[in-house]
């Protein structure tokens, strides 16, 4: 009897799993789909749960995955003209993802990937060529990087092809970038020369301002060299001068006292003989040490008129 019972129960089971496959699926957190009933589109999901449909042939399921795709591996070097007729290499690279099933599914057999990528990289090809065809070969590769404007024009890429992707085949292109440069042979060395041309102008135009710079320097330093250099000279003359008139002063005297100023520079003489200590073997003529003789006489003598 709990055999039967048990029987019974998985019977219902399976039968409720079965039903649910018939009259219900499930739309992931990862998955947008799309519901047709009699192979016309009936309904777009973009919200993740659980819903109710007929069983098929009445209605079916597409499931599409909602997350951003990155598609570069078709994208390889293609040769595209500048506007100033210059040859260049370049590949892209692109993130997108489905935005809206229901034009998705009705543009592509299926909702097939592959012919969505296919029709993109057309779309995406046409409207690269055609912004490259507006800048010149400097905006791409130039001396200077502010010259560069890659991103100026990666965004005029994006754009251009942004809001078509969408009305016509819902897809929403979310980022857009260029992932590569180059150059063909044939242009190379002359791009080259061309570059180290622009160097050879920009080292000159430095190495013109440095000279320029250096001679205002040099000019400065010896206007201020000359400046101090008179003013010197005027302090110069100026101290020159008053000595010179202390001089003359001193000289007024001596003429006047001839023997006070010889009694002076013998002294001064004396003075600057003995600042160490020495031990000096002089005759009592030898001058000036023989003021100290005359002095010592003249005191002899007047000691002795006094007695």
């Amino acid at each position: 009897m709990k055999r039967n019972y048990i029987t019974i129960v998985a019977g219902i089971v399976l039968a409720l799993i079965f039903t649910l496959k018939l009259f219900a699926f499930q739309v992931r957190q990862t998955q947008v789909a799309v519901k047709t009933t009699f192979g016309r589109q009936s309904k777009s999901i973009s919200e993740p749960g659980l819903y109710f449909r007929l069983p098929w042939p009445i209605q079916n399921v597409y499931y599409f995955d909602n997350r951003i795709q990155n598609f570069e591996k078709n994208f390889k070097l293609e040769q595209t003209l500048t506007r100033d007729k210059k040859n260049l290499l370049i590949s892209l690279f692109i993130g997108w993802k489905i935005a809206d099933p229901k034009i998705f599914l009705e543009r592509f057999d299926n909702g097939s990937l592959k012919d969505a990528e296919e029709t993109l990289e057309g779309l995406i090809r046409d409207k690269k060529n055609a912004v490259v065809g507006q800048h010149n070969f400097a905006d791409f590769l130039a001396t200077d990087p502010n010259s560069q404007r890659f991103t100026h024009i990666e965004n005029e890429i994006l754009s251009g092809i942004k809001t078509p992707a969408m009305e016509e085949y819902g897809i929403d292109i979310e980022l857009l970038g260029i992932k590569q440069l180059g150059l063909p042979e044939s242009t190379t060395e002359k791009v080259f020369d061309r570059m180290r041309e622009e160097r050879k102008v920009r080292a000159n135009e430095l190495t013109s301002r440095g000279e320029a710079t250096a001679t205002r320097i040099r000019a400065e330093a010896d206007r201020q060299r000359q400046e101090k250099l008179a003013e010197a000279q005027s302090k110069a003359t100026r101290i020159k001068g008053g000595a010179d008139a202390l001089a003359a002063e001193s000289f007024a005297v001596f003429e006047e006292e001839p023997e006070l100023a010889k009694f002076l520079i013998e002294l001064k003489a004396l003075e600057a003989s003995i600042k160490e200590d020495a031990t000096i073997v002089f005759d009592r003529s030898t001058p000036p040490w023989n003021i100290l003789f005359q002095g010592a006489e003249s005191i002899g003598k007047d000691q002795g008129e006094t007695h």
